[in-house]
């Protein structure tokens, strides 16, 4: 089994599981600023785990490291107990890793079944030459292609807008469509970055039961970044607190809540805001 780091919180589930992720001392310069240093975390195989903290404290840097936008100055990343040293983002995503960005970036021209269609391109593969074509092979493959797009969809009940330009939806839906499609590269570990910006209160509410339902449909750990902290600390098992690239607190809902470092990094100044 993968040795869990002291202070990280995984489910009861999961705790005879190895972890899903471990991160072992990570760490990214960019020249001479250290944007990330010492990170050290833990996530269940089944965990919805969130990544908070000040703007610009290195959340999103930590979502590009995993998913080798940038690559680790020092430091393993462990995906399943495999060390992804050397991988590319695609390289990455095959092995099990998809995420969502800040800004939706859907096909915007595109149907929403095609733009699914376009995240299960590592489990549907045909040869060039058959598509061209159109030969049999193609047809079973698109057919496959097009069942596994709509059962996706069913589950979202979004099934109903498979034809419409992605682009038309509103907000809420094109939010909702962009984790589908990151859910058809078929991920053991699904990364949302901010998926609540923008979101009025009840989508909001409707994003937290779509989470759950992800996790408890497919069974894969979630990891978020979220500033809205009513959707953290609701559904969240295990939280880290990044301040200034560092680890700062790691813990429950209830136990980041009492943390002094953490009122005074994050929620305090978020109550000054207010």
């Amino acid at each position: 089994m993968v040795p869990v780091p002291s202070h990280s919180i995984v489910p009861e589930r999961d705790v005879d599981k190895p972890p899903i992720l471990e991160c072992q001392h990570l760490g990214i310069d960019f020249g001479g600023l250290t944007a990330v240093n010492e990170f050290n975390l833990a996530v269940g195989r089944t965990e919805i785990a969130g990544l908070i903290g000040p703007n610009g404290a290195g959340k999103t840097t930590v979502f590009n490291l995993l998913t080798k936008v940038y690559q680790p100055t020092r430091g393993t990343i462990l995906l399943d107990g495999k060390d992804t040293h050397g991988m590319n983002t695609v390289q990455v995503n095959k092995a099990g890793i998809a995420r969502t960005f800040q800004n939706i970036r859907l096909f915007d021209k595109l149907t929403v079944e095609d733009n699914v269609k376009i995240g299960l391109h590592n489990q549907i593969r045909y040869p060039m030459w058959s598509g061209v074509l159109r030969l049999p092979g193609y047809w079973k493959k698109e057919k496959l292609a097009h069942e596994s797009a709509m059962e996706l969809l069913s589950i979202f009940d979004m099934q109903d807008l498979a034809n419409h330009q992605a682009g038309s939806l509103p907000y809420g839906a094109q939010r909702r469509l962009e984790i589908i499609r990151a859910l058809a590269t078929n991920p053991s570990l699904l990364l949302l970055d901010e998926p609540a910006a923008g979101m009025n209160p009840s989508e909001t509410a409707d994003l937290m039961e779509n989470i759950l339902k992800i996790r408890d449909t497919f069974q894969i750990a979630i990891m978020l970044i979220e500033h809205d902290m009513n959707l953290v600390m609701g559904i969240c098992e295990g939280i880290c607190v990044l301040n200034f690239g560092q680890v700062i607190a790691k813990g429950t809902p209830a136990e980041i809540q009492a943390n002094p470092k953490v009122v005074e990094a994050y929620l305090g100044s978020q109550k000054k805001e207010g």
